[in-house]
């Protein structure tokens, strides 16, 4: 493998961490005023900032190693997860964002609690702090000081902590300076730059890997599609699977469970859409990311499938190292250089966001709550403080990543545990007129000790200390809502798509029988927070720019890319 980065890669590098640090903290001076200002950009974000925001903030560098890594491993059916996602998108923007905007909450346990109880916005509140901290932030860092060690001392085998710990330290330094300084509007503002920057650098991988492929066709006597379909194994290069960890069933019933959680109700990714301007913003917004959502696939796996083509011998024995090697074989100095950036990029976006919301959790729904007559500044200063604790905490959580029996298998795990609960709730809750708040707290509290148990069990480390001596299944890399994982089958012996499916059928359950054993809402919250389609809404003229227009053309989209790629 050829050297690391050179002057021009390491000049690149710092003058992007300069200036998004300086971007960041000179675009909202004037958030901390108010503690709307601070937490939703005074309610001022218009569609195009919300879909870029929602993209890279979804976009972590867990994400890019992974769906390179599962292109290697899998092929191109890891996509799903990228594809499917614009689906929850549009349920986002066509059902849920109207209500969000609409009840005027700056929370989502706040709208649970509107129309449920204040129960139910403890509990979820808790659950959002919970996977802030250990799925968005913790994971995120070590997975960021994981690729700067591989990329400072290539081809090592042995990871070396400290210069991972280094890493982590100096971003997220940077990261809470703005973050803390500026409050959601800052963190917008650079996540609009950052999803710029980390779509060129992935732009930039794959077109080096099609040149490379060319030239290798070329070598071959082949054309360049047909060398790519000879090199690779059967279904590499298809979306759709009939059986195993990815067939089509598992999709069907498990993605929705993880992707109503992720894009509907989770605070890390919905608060942008809260800060919205108009209606229109917050439903507009989270389409404009679900066109962004068709991209991964072309310019993120479909690379890792190039380099199964290319250098399978190098990344066989380790394929998280398949977008590291790309990057050190195919790109020239420079070019390296704003690649990585692209990757810092993503790992501040994802981190910036998780730590906003925490700290709006913090504020709003627990302080707040003790406190009603607190002055405003001294909560923007409160949820100032939770920024920096929470980073500290996910620090001292990250730093010990490689002791885990493998972080992707982890972070699999934790989001099987934490979404079914929240997207039963949630979806029976706009949905079903006659949910109760008795049905949403035993669901939210029952069903997240289910899954902290499931996880106990499945989770290598955990159960490892508990069961005894352990051993875990060999499985492929997959990834999940936004981040990448390894599918296992340890444990109790179900991929985590199935678990995730029979966990939210048991909280569905419970919630259906509590509901049904426990007497009706009152009327007016049923009419101010459950779906209906009002008379005559079906014969309303759509016009092009009418958010059900934009979602037929976008599922239009999807539909097309499946057909070709089937």
């Amino acid at each position: 493998m050829t050297s690391a980065l050179g002057t021009l890669d390491w000049f690149i590098i710092g003058a992007y961490l300069v200036g998004i640090t300086v971007i960041g903290i000179l675009s909202a001076r004037r958030s901390t005023r108010s503690s709307d200002s601070y937490f939703l950009a005074a309610r001022s974000l218009r569609w195009p900032t919300i879909g870029l925001a929602l993209f890279a903030t979804n976009i972590s560098t867990v994400h890019l190693i992974g769906l390179a890594s599962s292109g290697f491993s899998a092929g191109m059916v890891v996509g799903n997860f990228e594809w499917l996602a614009a689906l929850c998108l549009v349920l986002l923007g066509l059902v849920f964002a109207p209500f969000y905007f609409r009840s005027r909450v700056a929370t989502l346990p706040e709208f649970l609690e509107k129309r449920f109880s204040a129960g139910s916005r403890t509990m979820l509140a808790v659950m959002g702090v919970f996977g802030a901290l250990f799925v968005h932030i913790g994971v995120s860092l070590y997975s960021g000081g994981v690729v700067v060690d591989e990329l400072l001392r290539p081809g090592s085998a042995d990871v070396d902590r400290g210069s991972i710990i280094a890493s982590i330290l100096i971003v997220s330094a940077l990261t809470v300076l703005y973050t803390v300084l500026g409050g959601l509007k800052a963190v917008v503002v650079t996540e609009s730059i950052q999803t710029v920057l980390l779509l060129l650098g992935a732009l930039a991988v794959t077109v080096a890997g099609v040149l490379a492929l060319g030239d290798s066709a070329t070598a071959a006597n082949q054309g360049l599609v047909e060398h790519l379909r000879t090199r690779t194994r059967p279904d590499q290069l298809s979306m759709v699977q009939p059986s195993g960890g990815y067939a089509w069933y598992a999709m069907l019933l498990g993605y929705p469970v993880l992707g109503i959680w992720y894009w509907c109700s989770d605070q890390t990714i919905v608060q942008r859409v809260l800060g919205a301007k108009t209606e229109r913003d917050a439903q507009i917004g989270p389409l404009f990311a679900g066109l962004l959502k068709v991209l991964p696939p072309l310019l993120m796996v479909l690379p890792g499938v190039f380099a199964y083509v290319l250098f399978e011998d190098l990344i066989a024995a380790n394929p998280d190292s398949t977008l590291v090697v790309l990057i050190l074989e195919l790109l020239p100095p420079g070019v390296r250089g704003i690649v990585l950036a692209g990757l810092l990029a993503a790992l501040m976006s994802t981190v910036a966001g998780a730590l906003n919301s925490t700290s709006t959790l913090v504020s709003i729904d627990i302080v707040k709550r003790l406190r009603p007559g607190i002055a405003d500044q001294r909560l923007v200063r409160i949820g100032q403080v939770t920024t920096i604790v929470v980073m500290l905490l996910a620090i001292a959580w990250s730093t010990q990543g490689d002791r885990f029996g493998g972080i992707f298998a982890g972070i699999n795990q934790m989001i099987s545990a934490l979404a079914p609960p929240i997207s039963a709730v949630f979806l029976l809750g706009v949905l079903w007129k006659r949910g109760t708040a008795q049905a949403s707290l035993f669901t939210l509290t029952i069903g997240f000790g289910l899954g902290i148990t499931v996880f106990l069990i499945d989770f290598p480390a955990a159960s490892g200390a508990i069961f005894g001596e352990y051993t875990a299944a060999t499985a492929p890399q997959a990834h999940l809502v936004g981040q990448p994982v390894q599918l296992i089958t340890h444990g109790l012996g179900i991929g985590f798509l199935l678990q995730a499916w029979w966990l939210f059928v048991m909280c569905s359950s419970i919630f259906v029988v509590v509901s049904l054993l426990t007497q009706a809402p009152d009327a007016d919250v049923v009419d101010k927070y459950c779906f209906s389609r009002a008379p005559g809404a079906a014969r309303e003229s759509m016009s092009i720019g009418d958010p059900r227009t934009l979602s037929i053309a976008l599922l239009g989209a999807i539909a097309v890319l499946y057909i070709l790629l089937s």
